[in-house]
């Protein structure tokens, strides 16, 4: 249930107008509509996604073996590139399939992180903020599924297919916000089922009861004991294990030329049941691609990689496009940082957060553009027209129809930001 204070797409926050306005230009001379133009300023046009996918490419895929390749450069590594939908631009070969769909999908050349390890940059790809030891920010999906609640569903929201040590979590939003967890989805869906038969578990039940009874008693009187968190908790499991909404993660019944469109890959399969999921209504679904962290064998790495990668990404684009779920579904499919120009004495690339790739499609982003270059020789860090990692969160959360810039209270008191970031119009369909 979503608790936060009631706002609206115009709700002027202190930061809003400080953005637009500077501290002089706040007065109660200042027109209305003025102060409103400050917020909708970057608001998208027409009708705001309802869902987002996040394809994680864990351990940091090397944007100089994918989509910003620089062949006959001493940093291009000997890399081959073919031609993609937009014109004059190229990938790495073996992303054929990917290069295929990218009149539906904007690449970032110019990605900025101030993080390079891997645990604490992973924490700000997918919340939009550097650690911070006094509290943890809730991750994208968690944010999606805290502002736009789904009541009509019974399976969670918020999924994490093939997570890494660091899934995505509720952050100060609470524990209710994590990511439900699962692997390979050729497999059941774990925790779903009851180890013993129903009589035996309706036993439980009653006997459960009692305890919570037992919990009730000396409880103040005007505690509503039925919405007690894990009475709350309880009800949603059982619900979610008699659901048929749970055919959603099932992928085995699937036709075998849709699933193997894919790749016969768990990330494939991932990827396909993605699709399902957003089907069925779950907001937010993240799947991981981990083995791109080429510290040494780069090339060969990186290859064995994109191979999975090509033929799931572009399958995904495409299904969501034939169901009409594009318009609707945002994509995000990037690493934590990228890989540097530099091949060390092992051949292999080491943690580069200066200038990295992502792609981003649908739910409003526009298709067939470029943002951003890099260095062709390596030399400069800093990338042309450079994108923060929160002013991505930012565009994601604008085009959800999420007021970004809204300060939500902490449990420990403390006012944050949904995102500390700008949207990025450039990106934007109809900015």
């Amino acid at each position: 249930m979503n608790t936060s204070p009631c706002h609206s797409p115009s709700h002027l926050t202190r930061r809003s107008l400080l953005r637009g306005t500077g501290a002089a230009g706040i007065s109660w001379l200042t027109p209305l509509a003025d102060l409103l133009a400050v917020e909708a300023e970057s608001a998208p046009i027409g009708k705001p996604a309802r869902s987002v996918i996040l394809l994680w490419l864990g351990g940091a895929a090397s944007q100089l073996d994918t989509f910003d390749p620089h062949p006959e450069t001493t940093i291009g590594g000997g890399v081959k590139t073919i031609p993609t939908a937009i014109k004059g631009v190229n990938f790495a070969a073996g992303l054929e399939q990917t290069a295929s769909v990218m009149q539906d999908v904007s690449l970032i050349r110019s990605m900025v992180s101030k993080e390079g390890d891997h645990e604490r940059a992973f924490y700000n790809i997918k919340t939009g903020y550097r650690p911070d030891p006094t509290l943890i920010h809730p991750s994208i999906g968690a944010i999606v599924c805290h502002e736009l609640p789904e009541a009509k569903i019974e399976i969670p929201t918020h999924v994490s297919i093939l997570p890494n040590q660091w899934p995505a979590r509720g952050g100060f939003f609470g524990a209710q916000y994590d990511a439900f967890q699962m692997y390979d989805p050729k497999s059941p869906v774990p925790d779903v089922k009851a180890r013993v038969d129903d009589k035996r578990l309706d036993r439980r039940m009653e006997g459960l009861a009692v305890v919570e009874q037992a919990f009730a008693r000396g409880r103040e009187p005007d505690m509503d004991q039925n919405k007690t968190l894990h009475q709350i908790s309880m009800q949603r499991a059982r619900n979610m294990m008699s659901s048929d909404q749970l055919k959603a993660f099932n992928v085995t019944d699937a036709p075998a030329k849709e699933l193997n469109a894919y790749g016969d890959t768990p990330f494939g399969r991932g990827c396909f049941a993605a699709v399902r999921l957003i089907q069925a209504g779950v907001r937010c679904v993240e799947v991981t691609l981990n083995g791109w962290d080429t510290h040494a064998n780069n090339f060969e790495g990186q290859a064995t990689q994109v191979k999975i990668l090509d033929a799931a990404y572009a399958s995904l684009i495409r299904d969501l496009k034939k169901l009409n779920l594009l318009e609707s579904t945002i994509v995000v499919c990037g690493g934590e940082f990228g890989r540097t120009p530099k091949i060390n004495n092992v051949g292999g690339r080491d943690h580069w957060p200066h200038a990295f790739s992502m792609l981003v499609s649908g739910g409003g982003f526009a298709g067939g553009r470029v943002i951003g270059s890099t260095d062709p020789q390596g030399e400069k860090q800093e990338p042309e027209k450079p994108v923060l990692v929160e002013d991505l969160h930012a565009t994601v959360q604008n085009l959800l129809g999420i007021d970004y810039s809204r300060e939500v209270m902490t449990p420990v008191g403390r006012p944050m930001a949904l995102s500390k970031g700008e949207p990025v119009k450039e990106l934007q369909a109809h900015a």
